[in-house]
Parts: structure tokens; C-alpha cells; sequence
């Protein structure tokens, strides 16, 4: 229905923000999608990364992999 493809829309360009490292844009896009559909685990899932890397950003090279790197 609309609400699905407003909310993939949002994803969509929370994904595109991500990759391009706009962390901010890309976690209202991601909220966005969240506020249509409460249960979109994978919106939650790269708000939690776009807060990781807001503190710790990634490598210029990393291409929008996510590695789990031990301390």
C-alpha cells in the first residue's frame, strides 16, 4: 500500500545518505521510515550504525561495508 512505498522510499534515501556518509540526513530518513512502519528492523538496525559512525567514523575508502572490528 501507499504507507509501504512511502516507507521504502524513506529507506531508500536513508541508504543513499548512508552511503554517501550523511549520517544525520540519513537517520531522519531512516526514523521517517520507522515513524510508517514501528517493526522495520533493518531501519533500526542502520540508525544504530549511523550512530556508530557519527562517533567513530568509517575509513574514506570503506564503500558502506559494515565490519565488526574488535578492540
Amino acid at each position: 500500500g501507499p504507507v509501504l512505498a512511502e516507507a521504502m522510499d524513506h529507506f531508500a534515501g536513508g541508504l543513499a545518505a548512508y552511503r554517501a556518509n550523511d549520517w544525520e540526513r540519513a537517520m531522519q530518513r531512516f526514523a521517517a521510515a520507522l515513524e510508517l512502519r514501528p517493526d522495520d528492523e533493518p531501519s533500526r538496525m542502520y540508525i544504530e550504525r549511523c550512530r556508530h559512525y557519527r562517533e567513530t567514523p568509517p575509513p574514506e575508502d570503506w564503500g558502506g561495508v559494515w565490519t565488526l572490528t574488535e578492540k
